[in-house]
């Protein structure tokens, strides 16, 4: 993928060795540690709107998840390359490598599930939390099986291979330009700048990434869903600073039913904040996104 757009410059470009085989990192400014993950079907490309603004405090750090974008898509079956778990241990690798033990975190959708799994299992390691546009893994599925929400995708998503598989590969850029049109609030393509659309449709387009992307929902709907009821029957929370931030138009009952579902099991102390937007928040509303990073990276709010 060394011919896609550069949508960062000045950043560092960094292929980082751990233990399931590499992860691509790109790496700027000076200040804390603050990881950055991104969620499906994206890669580190949908933070380039805020990421810059954020380097003026922060040594930031952008990952692309195992499976996703360049990093390795290791072979998997029945989600178990790809339980949140692992992913969080990818990261505290990575992260470790590039000479941070400790950090702040921001992550979106699937990189959120990441960073509250590691916030959960590993609390010695996160400063701060920022979840953008989730609820815990477990309430959605209680919520879709119970009738409550649609399944969108994550149940064809789930399915046991190759269903899914073979339904992506007809036509695997049209499958992720409809879920990116379907959850921002425009309801269009417009929003993504044509160069961030490039790295998603080069990491669709191979075959063993969407593979990892069937395993990563694989994963969410078992192992991950069976990972947060042990924690939830232990009593364990977060322990560090959260925040949850959200886009109006996408989560069912908006910021309050965010805030009541994470205070209600993992973070009894989260604040939330929301902006006016879908699902993508650091592309569709960057400004905002920023705003309530710095505030909250800051301890300000």
């Amino acid at each position: 993928m060394n011919d896609l757009p550069d949508l960062f410059p000045g950043f560092e470009a960094r292929s980082v060795e751990v233990s399931m085989g590499h992860i691509f990192a790109r790496i700027a400014g000076d200040g804390p540690a603050l990881v950055l993950l991104h969620g499906f079907p994206q890669t580190h490309a949908c933070w380039h709107r805020v990421a810059p603004a954020l380097t003026k405090t922060h040594r930031v750090i952008l990952l692309d998840m195992r499976g996703y974008g360049s990093s390795s898509a290791p072979p998997s079956r029945d989600g178990e390359a790809y339980a949140k778990r692992a992913l969080a241990a990818d990261v505290i690798e990575a992260a470790e490598r590039l000479g941070h033990a400790h950090f702040a975190f921001a992550g979106h959708d699937r990189g959120a599930r990441v960073g509250y799994r590691l916030a959960l299992d590993h609390p010695e390691r996160i400063e701060r939390l920022a979840l953008l546009d989730i609820v815990p893994t477990f309430k959605a599925w209680q919520d879709i099986r119970a009738g409550r929400q649609q399944a969108r995708h994550w149940d064809f998503l789930a399915r046991p291979e190759p269903e899914p598989e073979i339904e992506i590969a007809r036509d695997p850029i049209a499958y992720v330009d409809g879920l990116l049109a379907t959850w921002n609030r425009q309801k269009s393509l417009a929003v993504f700048d044509p160069g961030a659309l490039a790295h998603y449709h080069a990491s669709a387009s191979e075959p063993d990434r969407v593979h990892a992307f069937c395993e990563d929902y694989r994963a969410g709907a078992t192992l991950d869903v069976e990972a947060d009821e042990a924690d939830l029957e232990a009593g364990r929370k977060i322990t560090c600073p959260v925040l949850l931030l959200t886009g109006e138009y996408y989560l069912p009952g908006g910021e309050a039913a965010v805030l009541a579902a994470w205070r209600e099991s993992f973070a009894p102390q989260a604040v939330c904040a929301s902006a006016p937007c879908g699902h993508f928040l650091a592309e569709e509303a960057p400004e905002a996104t920023v705003a309530a990073l710095t505030r909250f990276l800051s301890g300000t709010g």
